[in-house]
């Protein structure tokens, strides 16, 4: 049953062994619905965090020589592991961050995959021979894995996220320490590393460390030893990680924030635009980086798309997620909660209308639907991570693409249409790494390259993305006969 994973799994993973922090404080870990105490997790400390990237610098190199049919077979064996134990995971899903049944699905569908992809991605690293302007003279490219990895994940998709950055990380060659958020410590975390122990991952391959910036500091970022920075969570952390990686010559890949639109243009299927929006604003509480948190809507159609959205939202049942019938959870803390209701608050201040007005109980935010929103309001400008839809009409084509493109962020966005190349047209003009004609916001495919531009995020994971991420390319030149020199 999941709950032992909270009584087993709670505790730092360091080279191979589980064993307890001794930072002078602990993590509670709480059920987001019912407050229920699911874990306590004594904090890692600096000299804890040190000792695992030292344990992944000891692991790494042998590991990097190990053939890679050979280190591809830890992952197929992880996939069996969670394939065989999927109920349990996604009861742990449902309980650690209250996400509901058909989110914890989702989830796990999405790790599989991911994991798919990372048996082929230890084969995928090819060398290559350049020609010379110097005769006799041979141009070897190595592609060889960076070193150690450190991976800091969200709370939103904890083991998707975790297993997207450490499985590719690892099936390259190296070695990874990762931080998961201190409210998804262990299907973030601990339960990943539990994962690939038992598909016989070498010990000190992969740590994981459970701790809090108020006790490290940057530490995770600044330790001398990873070379990239693999990071997903918001903005504002975001670009310090950046700046902290900068100023120490890492690399840093940063799957950041967004503010996505989905746009319904005068010729849209209606039906399905709203099935297609909603789907986009309210999966998992709307806590996902690719949500459409704005809905633009031709003002030709305006009317009856908006009554068809908010009879749709009407219809989602708010509440405990272990209930099928649930399509609205809690969100992830109180603070997050207070921020939504306060979002909400505010836009009704400045003039807007809740065509529905969802009340908020503890974690559990009922959706709102809200339009009239002032052009000037510093909310359309911002990233809300709950189930509250801002409905925004526009006057023909030229202003929805300003509209969309008038945020800080560029993450993902769809649009709707009757004719395909207008749309492909009209997301060629979007400022976005990802934009999906006549679909959702929300996706993510294994071989796809995916990220965003402005405030979105730097570099690309997925695929081929995956070896600029986490290998670097070595020149090795051999001289056949005798080289000439000048003096």
């Amino acid at each position: 049953m999941s709950s032992s994973y909270f009584t087993d799994l709670a505790q730092q993973y360091i080279d191979g062994e589980w064993r307890p922090g001794t930072g002078s404080w602990d993590i509670i870990d709480f059920n987001p619905y019912d407050g229920e105490k699911l874990a306590s997790i004594t904090i890692a400390t600096v000299e804890e965090v040190d000792d695992a990237y030292r344990a992944a610098a000891r692991a790494q190199k042998e590991w990097a020589a190990t053939n890679a049919y050979a280190r591809r077979a830890v992952f197929e064996k992880a996939l069996r592991v969670i394939e065989e134990r999927e109920e349990e995971i996604a009861e742990a899903i449902i309980a650690e961050l209250g996400g509901t049944r058909l989110k914890a699905g989702f989830e796990l569908h999405l790790a599989k995959e991911f994991l798919r992809e990372a048996i082929h991605l230890a084969l995928r690293p090819e060398g290559r021979i350049i020609p010379s302007p110097i005769d006799g003279k041979e141009n070897r490219v190595y592609r060889v894995p960076v070193g150690v990895v450190g991976v800091v994940s969200p709370f939103n998709f904890p083991f998707l996220l975790s297993i997207k950055s450490v499985a590719p990380a690892l099936a390259l060659g190296n070695a990874v320490v990762l931080k998961p958020h201190q409210n998804t410590p262990i299907v973030g975390g601990t339960l990943v590393a539990k994962v690939l122990e038992e598909a016989g991952l070498p010990g000190g391959l992969l740590n994981v460390v459970v701790t809090d910036i108020a006790e490290i500091g940057d530490a995770f970022i600044e330790h001398p030893v990873p070379k990239v920075i693999s990071f997903t969570g918001s903005d504002k952390v975001g670009r310090h990680v950046a700046t902290v990686c900068a100023s120490h010559f890492k690399r840093s890949v940063l799957e950041l924030g967004g503010n996505s639109a989905l746009v319904v243009l005068d010729d849209a299927d209606l039906d399905y635009a709203v099935d297609a929006a909603v789907f986009s604003r309210y999966v998992h509480q709307g806590q996902v980086c690719m949500a459409a948190n704005r809905v633009l809507v031709d003002r030709s159609v305006a009317d009856e798309f908006t009554e068809k959205f908010v009879a749709k939202v009407r219809t989602l049942k708010a509440g405990d997620p272990r209930d099928p019938e649930t399509v609205i959870g809690p969100v992830i803390n109180s603070s997050q909660a207070d921020a939504i209701s306060s979002a909400v608050e505010q836009a009704i201040a400045e003039g807007a209308t809740a065509l529905v007005h969802g009340a908020t109980t503890d974690n559990l935010v009922e959706p709102s639907v809200l339009t009239g929103i002032p052009a000037d309001s510093a909310l359309l400008q911002q990233e809300l991570f709950g189930p509250v839809a801002y409905l925004i009409p526009f006057d023909g084509e030229e202003e929805a693409v300003r509209l969309v493109n008038d945020t800080p962020y560029g993450l993902s966005g769809a649009v709707h249409t009757g004719d395909i190349e207008r749309g492909v047209n009209f997301a060629k003009q979007i400022d976005t790494g990802m934009f999906h004609v006549n679909d959702g916001t929300v996706h993510d495919e294994p071989i796809v390259p995916f990220g965003g531009e402005k405030n979105s995020g730097v570099g690309r994971l997925n695929g081929e993305t995956m070896l600029d991420a986490f290998t670097t390319q070595k020149w090795i030149s051999v001289q056949h006969g005798r080289s000439g020199f000048p003096f």
